[in-house]
């Protein structure tokens, strides 16, 4: 059984009724259950709790309403590139499978991957808002990345392309600057328009919002397997999240204004828009969750527990999906398992 590091007597009751209700038979969202027997109990894919885990996803809850949404060709809304039609078309019902803990060998899945990989990528490497170049930018590249992943396409040659042009993107190596209009592999003033970050949408300035998506991205790909590219990414990544403290979140921002409040409303799912957790999900899956410029934000993310050591759903998009997932202001099982992965990642449960 889990167990907080410090072993307050109290934690170890505290803890339990916590995962307690994360293992509950829930038709609603089951793959909550899924996710903490496999993330958090380690159980293995072939113990038969996890198997029926993974079937009740695919059964019941949010999967099969977004499943029964999906075009036979494959993708959802209109065919095309899949971004625009917020938050229902293929872009984001491929996320939102992914982070649903859909399984990827199911043929709609499948289908959708498939879709996602013939349409809304660039030939020059990359995904895109519309299939241009020029509308590259690094959340969309580093979700769609993510969520591919998770679905089981890593070693198809399209995506470890994505992961090449994501990573050759972060450092620059590679790529001509905006200004040279001579060859294809280069920035654009309309999306990505420099190395590190920088994106139109931030008016050109480093954008954290694309980095924690990036950094989410490459920290799924097998360690062995991170090539020298994607290595020099990382570590840019990491350097750039932990130049600001992650609790603050005062990254640079298009107007030098204050940090946006979705930094500090914690929710599911996560779409372009990010949180303190995020950032806390990313570093930690890289290996940085020890490290002790991440202590504030940690602080940060226990303090939102309630009496009873649930963290409340602060962010929704409900009414904007194909499904609806719990409610605003109420306790979240989503974003409890999102809390205890990173705790658990940061050595806070053993």
């Amino acid at each position: 059984m889990l167990k907080y590091q410090d072993d307050q007597p109290w934690h170890g009751e505290f803890l339990e009724n916590v995962l307690s209700w994360l293992l509950e038979e829930d038709g609603l969202n089951p793959g909550v259950r899924f996710f903490t027997l496999v993330e958090l109990l380690e159980k293995p894919v072939t113990d038969w709790e996890v198997a029926a885990a993974r079937q009740a996803v695919m059964e019941k809850g949010s999967v099969p309403q977004i499943l029964a949404a999906q075009n036979p060709q494959g993708y959802w809304v209109a065919p095309g590139a899949g971004y625009s039609g917020k938050y229902r078309s293929t872009v984001w019902s491929m996320i939102f499978l992914a982070q649903l803990g859909a399984d990827g060998s199911h043929p709609q899945v499948r289908a959708g991957g498939e879709y996602l990989l013939e349409n809304s990528r660039c030939s020059t490497g990359g995904f895109s808002v519309d299939g241009r170049p020029s509308s590259r930018v690094h959340c969309l590249d580093g979700n769609l990345c993510a969520a591919l992943l998770d679905l089981g396409w890593w070693g198809d040659d399209r995506l470890a392309s994505a992961l090449d042009w994501l990573a050759r993107s972060i450092t620059g190596e590679g790529i001509a600057p905006a200004e040279d209009k001579t060859t294809a592999a280069r920035y654009y003033r309309s999306g990505n328009s420099a190395p590190g970050f920088a994106c139109s949408a931030n008016n050109h300035k480093p954008c954290a919002w694309g980095a924690v998506k990036a950094m989410l991205a490459l920290g799924k790909v097998p360690p062995e397997a991170r090539t020298p590219g994607m290595l020099a990414a990382i570590q840019q990544g990491a350097d750039f999240l932990l130049g600001r403290d992650p609790a603050l979140s005062d990254y640079p921002t298009p107007e030098d204004t204050r940090p946006s409040r979705s930094w500090f409303q914690f929710g599911f799912p996560v779409f372009y828009v990010t949180d303190v957790l995020q950032n806390l999900e990313a570093l930690a899956s890289l290996g940085y969750g020890l490290d002790p410029r991440l202590e504030a934000a940690l602080q940060l993310l226990l303090s939102k527990r309630d009496e009873q050591g649930r963290w409340k759903m602060e962010y929704s998009y409900h009414g904007k999906t194909w499904a609806d997932v719990e409610q605003k202001g109420q306790p979240s099982k989503w974003v409890t398992l999102r809390a205890l992965r990173v705790l658990k990642q940061a050595g806070r449960l053993r």
